[in-house]
């Protein structure tokens, strides 16, 4: 086996004694099942797959690792946790691999398995800590390809608190298309534009099989890359670690060295605890909106400081994003991709810019035992003047004078909704709602032809618990965008959007409609407000009229009687708090 011990095969008769187990650092968790005639048991079966004494007396380390042939943001991930597995053993620990799931997003996005998204995201947080508990581990490297592969790991690592490495698997490089570079995101909004018969189905075909040329994560600023980037500035992965592409050898290199530092945290005994701080989260917001990441970094980076035990509220991502300038040309809201990145020296250039800027706290520690600003310091980064301003542009002439995200509240969203500006700063809509109980009717609606300009598209019963499951409804958003309505429809929702999606387009309501939310009394024609410099998101109702319809509001009948989706949405707590299921972390809002 690649990078692992071989079985044993041998018949020999051995006759173990303690004598000839090598000494072991006794505060090391495995000592549970590796150490003292007690355990000769465990070690009867760790033999049994080839391990031997002198890795019996090493740290032992788990190597979270969710390989699947259902996406290619995954389907390399044996090969990545190979090298980092290869980095462990040179560097005196036991690795020990394990699996754990992931779903496509692309794959089930528009679907009724766009449920199971987010709820993967919680189950993978689970079963890592799990598997580490059970089997008594010292460290961790957390390997990751779809989206919620990296918030779940990263959860998974801030949960069980021990030494930890996050290793990204990469993004997909981009496709061409007519001379220019697309992702499936081009895909998606071809579905609308062929709707509209101003794309033939030849075309569309073509884009189907030009748009992901191989392995690797959706190769923009997505929802992969926005967390890929957050690893980094949050001190969970080491600097430049994001942005290497999947099918590059870089990429090896660094899950190689991931392996090597998590030894290094073993032997310093550096923990999540002792790298995350508030000034560790602010970063990472700082970050995001200067990036124009994507809208789920909002529930994911909430999600991640809960259980971090840092109180941290949505409204923090707003006042970040006004005094943050947005200087970095990546799609969605630009036309760049996280390879064009990587070729100017990946994420640290950005976070270069923003510490010479004075909007980041230098001193937060990483994983490696440096700052960040020490960190930066041992990169070999392109000179600041090299890098193309269209592409990466200054704080001090930034493509926008503020972030990214925006908050916006008022009586349709008390508890906060998200979105992404993607488009000219400032945008105001005002139009009738065009209500929908559920994402299928409302992509019907707009895929028959029915959209008019100025509508305001609501979809609800998506939130957490109501959908269950929160989905992305990039099907619906790409559909708009893709017929021309991308200035002039607004879509509002209490599910998520991707990370690709793009246009005036407001997630997260909260709270959210089936536990009586005020989106849940939005009726066809009701007047609704989006007002981004404002930060409203409203309906021309009274507070009584409101308050009228709520009390007569009836929540749907429950979906799912069973199974996972009842079980994972009947635990999750409100958007506004990261959507968490952790009872140890969720809160009242």
């Amino acid at each position: 086996m690649n990078g692992k011990p071989e079985m044993n095969t041998d018949e020999t008769d051995v006759e173990p004694t303690e004598e000839s187990i090598p000494e072991k650092d006794p505060d090391l968790r495995s000592t549970e099942v590796t150490k003292g005639p007690e355990s000769a048991p465990h070690r009867a079966m760790f033999r049994a797959m080839g391990y031997d004494d002198a890795d019996l007396s090493s740290p032992m380390v788990g190597v979270a690792n969710p390989a699947a042939d259902v996406t290619p943001c995954n389907v390399h991930l044996d090969d990545i946790a190979n090298a980092a597995i290869a980095g462990i053993e040179d560097t005196g620990g036991m690795p020990i691999e394990f699996g754990t799931v992931t779903v496509s997003d692309a794959i089930s996005m528009g679907t009724e398995g766009m449920k199971a998204s987010l709820i993967s995201r919680e189950l993978i947080a689970d079963s890592v800590e799990l598997v580490s508990f059970a089997e008594r581990m010292d460290a961790l490297v957390t390997v990751a390809g779809c989206d919620k592969n990296l918030p779940g790991m990263m959860m998974a690592a801030i949960r069980t608190d021990l030494p930890s490495v996050f290793l990204y698997g990469g993004s997909i490089l981009p496709g061409q298309h007519d001379g220019r570079d697309i992702t499936v995101q081009s895909v998606f909004e071809g579905v609308g534009t062929y709707a509209t018969g101003d794309m033939t189905e030849e075309e569309l075909y073509e884009m189907e099989h030009e748009a992901c040329p191989g392995a690797g994560s959706c190769g923009g600023m997505f929802t992969a890359n926005t967390m890929a980037s957050i690893s980094e500035i949050l001190g969970l992965a080491p600097l430049g670690s994001a942005s290497p592409p999947a099918e590059d050898k870089e990429r090896y290199k660094i899950a190689r060295e991931a392996g090597e530092v998590v030894l290094d945290a073993v032997e310093n005994d550096r923990r999540p605890s002792d790298i995350l701080t508030k000034e560790s989260f602010e970063n990472a917001i700082t970050l995001q909106t200067a990036l124009g990441g994507s809208t789920n970094g909002v529930l994911h980076v909430l999600a991640l400081a809960a259980e971090a035990g840092i109180d941290l509220t949505i409204d923090e991502f707003d006042e970040i994003s006004k005094r943050t300038p947005k200087i970095a040309n990546l799609q969605p809201g630009g036309t760049r991709v996280m390879k064009d990145l990587h070729d100017v020296g990946g994420v640290p250039v950005v976070i270069r810019r923003l510490l010479e800027g004075g909007y980041l706290h230098g001193d937060a520690m990483t994983v490696t035992g440096n700052t960040i600003a020490e960190e930066l310091e041992t990169l070999d980064l392109p000179d600041d003047e090299d890098i193309d301003a269209d592409f990466l542009a200054t704080t001090e002439d930034p493509f926008h004078e503020e972030g990214a995200i925006k908050i916006l509240t008022g009586n349709l969203a008390p508890d906060g909704a998200v979105l992404k500006e993607t488009g000219e700063e400032g945008f105001y809509h005002n139009g009738p709602a065009r209500v929908f109980e559920n994402e299928e009717d409302a992509m019907a609606y707009v895929q028959e032809g029915h959209i008019e300009s100025g509508d305001v598209i609501v979809v609800r019963n998506e939130g957490p618990q109501g959908g269950p499951g929160m989905r992305e409804m990039l099907g619906v958003t790409a559909a708009v965008v893709g017929q021309g309505y991308e200035d002039d429809v607004a879509l509002l929702t209490d599910g998520r959007f991707s990370g690709a999606t793009r246009g005036p387009m407001v997630g997260h309501v909260a709270p959210e409609s089936v536990v009586g939310g005020p989106i849940a009394a939005l009726e066809d024609g009701d007047t609704v407000t989006v007002d981004i410099r404002n930060r409203e998101l409203s309906v021309d109702l009274s507070d009584e009229e409101l308050e009228a319809r709520l009390d007569e509001y009836e929540r749907p009948e429950i979906q799912y009687e069973g199974g996972f989706l009842r079980k994972y949405g009947d635990a999750f707590d409100s958007a506004a708090n990261g959507a968490v299921t952790n009872p140890a972390v969720k809160r009242d809002n």
